[in-house]
């Protein structure tokens, strides 16, 4: 794929009249193959149907036109909706024990294994434009999704104007008005139900060209649900704002707000983001649910080694405790598990977050305003003065925080925070570069732990397999007979192999010796190898692989994870 993309490059390079300097900014910008494809087409620097021309003579697959070509629908349902949409791929024939499976992009080597596993057939691939295989699937399913139960939406919504320009982007007090009518109401409820029968963290609300596009983020990974009229837009953003206590005459600057929703006896909150974009502005609903906060790290599912650790620190009267991690490995959830632990009438405990996720009953919390000069290391100055027993900052982004912290943590006060590192020893040098001095930070620092979110296998569909003996050379695991496992795909999963998700974990004790380490300015590796040969550090990577021996994951999300 790394080769495809520098090919297409080449090829875009060599058409006339076209900025180079925009083509090779786009490349060093996108992720992957398909990540830059996208791009050149919205720059409108490559035609669909010259992509598709381009990987059939790079990749030997044949090119297919579905616009020619009647699908049978009763072929389509060979896949789970949920992989359809996923993969961006579309059965149209299936002989014997083969399926010829529709794709706009190549999928990689271990998604066709993905794939073959979980249908149980081999693959024949042929390439088709990414526009035919949505409107195919989008079609396909329509039945099957929640936008079945939108069909007098249309008609009951004739007489409201069409989006067309950006010149109508501005919601008005009459879009206001439609928007309290029940169409739009049930709507709005439908695409929020629906993402909690989903168990979505997130919503995403995405305005395109002709329609509003809605994703669902289900255990990390986000996945298309389905689109709603685009001329109904406006009274949808409008039905946001008015939720979220939003300024609904806004549409130029980015908002946030936040509103509760009761489903089955639970209360949920979701946290609100609007940000306006080309076509409309997109809104990202998160949500909060409380029944997440576990009370004990064993419920987190942290590995036995790791969990011993967490709770060995707990232990300290006085210190910092480190969290890293990327956003959404779970950082902040482990942090609230940890209040909700240590919160007794007998602690004063405050937090500090931008924003507040989750309201706590019995804690202090505090949210910061920079904008008028309640920033973290502002709050934290006078948190100190109110007698605290445990601080929680909720992230640690700047050297006049990590100061006040770390000098705080010496005082007799328990400081927990997180910081954005790959790993747990990474966590010292971040903090060093930051301006801590390290006498200070080996005086202060009791743990620093780095973590990730594993997506765990269906146990309705979970099966073993064994992988070659190169793959596991490449773990270590030469000569060694182990069962690795994967979920098939069942209505359970929704055709994902995946339900739910476990943090993975690896947790540096600060003992004397990585103090003296601390203070000699030694590196990340020395620090690690010590760690590893005298204190049982175990990694990210063994942590997680401990997890697929286990059968808790597969070894694809091992590797997709570490």
């Amino acid at each position: 794929m790394a080769n495809l993309r520098e090919r297409l490059k080449e090829l875009i390079l060599k058409k006339e009249g076209i900025n180079k300097e925009e083509v090779l900014r786009l490349f060093k910008e996108s992720k992957d193959l398909i990540d830059f494809r996208k791009k050149l087409q919205e720059a409108n620097l490559l035609k669909e149907e010259e992509y598709c021309q381009f990987l059939s003579q790079e990749t030997g697959l044949v090119y297919f036109d579905l616009s020619k070509f009647k699908i049978d629908k009763s072929q389509v349902g060979l896949i789970p909706q949920e992989l359809a949409y996923k993969y961006q791929v579309l059965p149209i024939s299936k002989i014997k024990n083969a399926i010829t499976l529709a794709c706009s992009d190549p999928p990689d080597l271990l998604v066709l294994d993905d794939l073959r596993l979980k249908l149980g057939s081999d693959i024949d691939l042929v390439l088709v434009k990414p526009s035919q295989i949505r409107i195919v699937l989008e079609e396909v399913y329509k039945k099957e999704s929640p936008e079945h139960f939108l069909g007098t939406l249309e008609s009951s919504m004739d007489n409201q104007a069409e989006v067309v320009g950006e010149e109508e982007a501005v919601i008005g007090y009459d879009v206001v008005a439609e928007s309290s009518k029940p169409p739009i109401v049930r709507v709005v409820d439908l695409v929020i139900s629906e993402a909690l029968n989903r168990r979505a963290s997130d919503i995403h609300i995405e305005p395109e060209e002709d329609r509003i596009k809605i994703r669902y983020r289900i255990d990390g990974v986000l996945h298309e649900a389905f689109s709603l009229p685009k001329k109904n837009q406006n009274a949808i953003i409008a039905r946001l704002k008015i939720m979220s206590s939003l300024n609904i005459t806004e549409s130029r600057i980015p908002q946030d707000g936040r509103f509760k929703v009761r489903l089955e006896n639970k209360e949920v909150d979701f946290r609100v983001s609007s940000l306006p974009t080309k076509y409309g502005e997109k809104f990202v609903l998160r949500a909060l649910d409380k029944s997440n906060l576990s009370i004990g790290l064993e419920k987190l599912g942290f590995s036995e080694r790791p969990r011993q650790l967490f709770e060995e620190a707990l232990k300290k009267p006085f210190g910092i405790l480190l969290v890293t991690g990327p956003t959404g490995s779970g950082k902040s959830t482990t942090l609230y598990s940890i209040i909700n632990h240590l919160n007794t009438p007998q602690r004063n405990i405050i937090t500090i977050e931008d924003p507040v996720e989750y309201q706590i009953e019995g804690i202090t919390q505090i949210q910061v305003y920079p904008e008028i000069g309640l920033t973290f290391a502002n709050c934290l100055r006078a948190v100190l003065r109110q007698s605290p027993d445990v601080i929680m900052v909720g992230e640690i982004r700047d050297s006049e925080t990590a100061d006040i912290a770390i000098k705080a943590s010496l005082t007799g006060e328990l400081i927990l925070s997180t910081l954005h590192t790959n790993d747990s020893v990474g966590a010292i040098t971040r903090l060093v570069d930051m301006g801590v001095e390290p006498y200070l930070l080996a005086s202060s620092l009791v743990m620093t732990s780095a973590q990730r979110l594993c997506r765990k296998i269906c146990p309705q569909c979970k099966t073993s397999y064994k992988v070659s003996q190169k793959v596991l050379e490449k773990l270590g695991l030469k000569d060694k007979d182990i069962d690795f496992y994967i979920g098939k795909g069942c209505p359970s999963c929704r055709g994902t192999g995946y339900l739910g998700r476990e943090a993975v974990l690896e947790v540096l004790l600060v003992d004397d010796k990585i103090k003296e380490m601390i203070v000699s300015k030694e590196t990340e590796e020395k620090i690690a190898s010590y760690a590893c040969k005298e204190l049982d550090f175990r990694t990210l990577r063994e942590d997680a692989l401990d997890k697929a021996f286990r059968g808790v994951t597969s070894l694809k999300e091992v590797f997709r994870i570490t």
